[in-house]
């Protein structure tokens, strides 16, 4: 009698866990079904003339920037890894964490920030005119069109494929690279023959993280003037009012991401990676000489190019316009993007908690609901923001007769209006980030103690705050961190499905920048900047203690 309740218990508080799983997926992939209907829908005149006119320039134009930015990423993030694991030489623990800093400067920030140092009054044409007497053609350096955002996300996405080829390298590689060395091969023959098959699905998976971005950038491309399928996402909402041609534009951005996905998976068919648990970190060797001098300037070039030279420039900015910008509209803005943060991240957090713990059962289900709660993340923020949006105006529409019996008018748009429809988006967009925190927690816990716990009579649910959450503290934290920092630089989104009047840091930030403000829009970038550092380092502290 006793076994039975206990199995009653524990299978009502698996179904709410489950019920609770199931909701959030459903939230995270009903946007996506509302772009994909869009397909279905009869054209209007404005799609009719951008399918005829502007498409194939869209479509070539972010095909272009994907390929040559991957290219780009992947030669420097690889050779940067490889340095770094494989190679000891001066400065070069620092540059192994120093070369992640990259990424706490959002892209759009560095296009405009290059743009502008480089153009024909910014400080390097200046001095080389005026205290060198040399005058260089502006073209070469002004950092415009596909070119300029090439070298914009290759230097400022690169770490996406540097973190996780490295961490591959270092942790799972070892024992293949040493046998080689043992047989004589020389360190070039040991990186094309070894390094590069064996890290091969640590490198795809990086780049595709890039081309991500990529895809779902609006700053850079807007700033630098390239017609994008994004961009033209913002100027057929914006500037048509058109929401049905922009779920179209956001339905042809989805065929490209399948289309990445899967020439991803057929470049993988027949291939066989296996993993070792037990494999022991790389002992990197020595460089003396020219070879020690040239791995330190490879690396202290894109160290200075990705992260240093920027974020003194904006130190310079700020100092001249701080008391310009800096008042009391700046703590609103501040606190706006804070809270904003913390409430998204909050929401994820428990989501992620909650999948993650119900994913630890090993089931066909459970890789099926995992998928769905991240899939947001391989959507770009434009697509996200369309679904969103023509998800709240129907259900405003659905609950119009409770609007007016509420007063509220006949057919008022409230939560199309609200700041809840931006919580949302990071929801959908972001989740993946709080749940693979959570997920590798769990890993790393084991279920022993939740075996333990459940034997001893203990539901789910305790076994969870009284057992797990103790030690899922680190996991937690990591989590946070990511996810919060991912929501402040994110601009696609909040620039979407902001209310009207609601400024967030990088908005504000985008908005000077597109009013030609530049030195004023220095102070909300270092914020920004700022944030992002401080997540970097946290995020260090608490890797080396769970090393530990």
């Amino acid at each position: 009698m006793k076994t039975e309740l206990i199995k009653r218990n524990i299978k009502k508080e698996f179904n709410s866990w489950w019920i609770i799983s199931i909701v959030g997926a459903v939230v995270i992939l009903l946007p996506i079904l509302f772009i994909f209907s869009s397909i279905f829908q009869e054209p209007n005149e404005n799609w009719l003339q951008i399918q005829q006119y502007l498409l194939k320039n869209y479509v070539a134009n972010t095909i272009l920037l994907v390929v040559l930015t991957g290219i780009f990423t992947a030669f420097l993030g690889v050779s940067l890894a490889w340095l770094v694991a494989a190679y000891d030489f001066p400065l070069r623990r620092f540059f192994r964490w120093g070369l992640l800093l990259p990424l706490s400067i959002p892209t759009f920030i560095a296009a405009y920030t290059y743009r502008t140092m480089l153009g024909y009054t910014g400080v390097v044409q200046t001095t080389l005119r005026n205290r060198f007497d040399y005058q260089i053609s502006p073209e070469w350096l002004t950092v415009s069109g596909i070119g300029g955002a090439v070298f914009v996300f290759t230097f400022f996405l690169f770490p996406y494929v540097y973190m996780i080829t490295r961490a591959f390298l270092e942790n799972q590689s070892t024992s293949y690279i040493e046998n080689a060395r043992l047989l004589g091969r020389k360190p070039l023959a040991v990186f094309f023959k070894v390094v590069l098959p064996l890290s091969r699905p640590a490198i795809v998976g990086g780049t595709i993280l890039v081309i991500y971005e990529v895809l779902g950038d609006y700053g850079v491309t807007s700033y630098l003037g390239i017609h994008t399928i994004s961009t033209a996402i913002f100027q057929t909402w914006f500037g048509m009012y058109d929401v049905n041609s922009a779920m179209k534009l956001a339905a042809w951005l989805m065929v490209i991401i399948v289309g990445v996905f899967f020439l991803e998976k057929l470049l993988r068919q027949r291939r066989r990676y296996h993993i070792s648990n037990k494999s022991r970190e790389l002992v990197p060797i020595k460089l003396k000489g020219m070879a020690s001098i040239a791995a330190f300037l490879y690396c202290g070039i894109v160290f200075l190019i990705g992260f240093l030279i920027p974020f003194f420039q904006l130190i310079v900015w700020a100092n001249m316009t701080f008391h310009k910008v800096w008042d009391e509209t700046f703590f609103t803005l501040i606190y706006q993007t804070v809270l904003l943060a913390v409430i998204s991240t909050i929401i994820i957090l428990i989501l992620a908690v909650v999948v993650a713990n119900v994913c630890r059962k090993n089931s066909s289900f459970s890789f099926i609901l995992s998928k769905c709660v991240t899939t947001g993340y391989s959507i770009p923020g434009p697509i996200i923001a369309i679904g969103v949006l023509a998800m709240f105006i129907y259900l405003d529409q659905w609950l119009a007769p409770v609007y007016s019996s509420m007063g509220l008018g006949e057919a008022p748009l409230i939560l199309s209006m609200s700041i809840v429809m931006l919580i949302v988006g990071y929801f959908i967009r972001f989740t993946a980030t709080g749940f693979n925190a959570i997920e590798v927690g769990f890993e790393k816990m084991g279920t022993k103690y939740m075996e333990a716990s459940r034997m001893l009579g203990l539901g789910v649910t305790k076994t969870f705050f009284k057992v797990d959450l103790p030690l899922l503290k680190g996991a937690l934290i990591s989590g946070f961190i990511l996810t919060f920092v991912e929501i402040c630089k994110e601009l696609p989104l909040a620039l979407l499905l902001r209310p009207f009047n609601f400024e967030t840091l990088a908005t504000k930030t985008f908005q000077y920048a597109n009013d030609e403000q530049i030195y004023e829009a220095s102070t909300s970038s270092l914020l920004i900047i700022t944030i992002s550092i401080l997540s970097v380092i946290i995020f260090q502290i608490i890797g080396k203690r769970v090393k530990q």
